[in-house]
């Protein structure tokens, strides 16, 4: 018992244990402090020398909403650096943006374009709007700057020219160049450049179509600019047509020469068509005729066959005599002499006329 005691005394006390704890638990915070330190003081170090007025626990909340810091904290820097004023530009705003799936350097990149730009108006609000919607923000801040050039047809449009028909029937073949400079109060809900190009050909096919003369178009090419831009062809679109330029303008075929041939060719058939069909008609009112005649022929042959039949019954009731037979026959020889003889005489007459 006193060499267990004597062992005890020897070893540490209680309050050797306790600080030995104290130093443990401390050295586990410093190490804690240490690494949030290194993990966090570089950035919270530039935030602060910046004024971009980011606190060591805000950059530990968005570890813990995963948001990524650096994109934060560099985005601000550059809010701040560029001197963006908007007061909505706060780093709740830009995780706000970055959690609802937008690119926030983008959105901060097109704000300092416009505000280098001092003419283009885009708040904060709008630019993460137009980013959210699926649009390029900076490409639309750019094109409101620098305008840009859309070929009408477009490209990939599959032909080369927009055709289209004056009043004369000649067809001329256009290509246009659509300078256009974006609208971005309108680019939320406005329709894209495929409406533009569009619309354009419509505006290009319809002035055509009202010149009388093709010659006219030839002559003075602007007048179809100033026919499609007179329409106000960018309203409810992304863009603000600034100029429609014809870049070239050939002469195509004679079309309505070829559509009149055509509609000749065509009363042609239908004329004969006709025609095809009274002289059927007349073929079969002639068939018709020659079977009426055969008719009468036949009725003829059938009342001349009961002739000798009623002669006949005549003699053998005593009706007709024998004298009287002969006296009918002679009429009848001399009325076919008769007959004869003014055939010949009319005959001989046409001869000598």
């Amino acid at each position: 018992m006193h060499g267990l005691l004597a062992q005890g005394g020897n070893g540490p006390g209680l309050g050797t244990i306790i600080f030995l704890v104290v130093v443990g638990i401390g050295l586990i915070i410093f190490l804690i402090i240490a690494a949030i330190m290194a993990n966090y003081f570089r950035l919270w170090v530039q935030s602060w020398l910046t004024g971009a007025n980011i606190t060591i626990f805000d950059l530990i909340g968005m570890t813990f909403r995963k948001v990524n810091k650096d994109v934060i904290v560099k985005t601000k820097i550059m809010s701040v650096q560029a001197g963006l004023t908007d007061p909505e530009i706060t780093s709740k705003a830009l995780e706000a943006h970055y959690l609802a799936g937008g690119n926030v350097p983008l959105v901060i990149r097109s704000l300092i374009a416009a505000n280098k730009a001092k003419t283009i108006k885009l708040s904060f609000r709008e630019a993460t709007a137009i980013d959210l919607a699926g649009r390029n923000v900076l490409e639309a801040v750019q094109t409101s700057v620098y305008p840009k050039v859309i070929d009408c047809p477009a490209r990939n449009a599959g032909k080369d020219t927009l055709e289209a028909i004056a009043r004369n029937g000649i067809q001329l073949k256009v290509k246009a160049r659509v300078t256009v400079r974006a609208n971005l109060q309108q680019l939320i809900g406005g329709a894209g450049e495929e409406t533009i190009i569009a619309r354009v050909g419509e505006g290009i096919v319809s002035a055509i179509g009202s010149s009388d003369d093709h010659m006219e178009v030839l002559e003075n090419p602007d007048r179809i600019s100033k026919a499609v831009l007179a329409r106000r062809l960018d309203s409810q679109t992304a863009f603000e047509i600034v100029s429609i330029d014809i870049a070239d303008i050939d002469v195509g075929e004679n079309v309505g020469a070829r559509l009149r041939a055509d509609q000749a060719e065509a009363d042609t058939r239908v004329a004969r068509a006709k025609a095809e069909g009274r002289r059927a008609m007349a073929v079969a009112a002639e068939q018709e005729q020659t079977a009426k005649i055969e008719e009468s022929r036949a009725l003829l042959v059938a009342a001349e066959a009961e002739v000798p039949r009623a002669m006949a019954d005549a003699f053998g009731s005593g009706k007709l005599g024998i004298m009287d037979y002969y006296k009918m026959r002679n009429v009848q020889s001399d009325t076919d002499m008769r007959r004869a003889i003014a055939a010949s005489s009319s005959g001989s007459a046409q001869l000598k006329a």
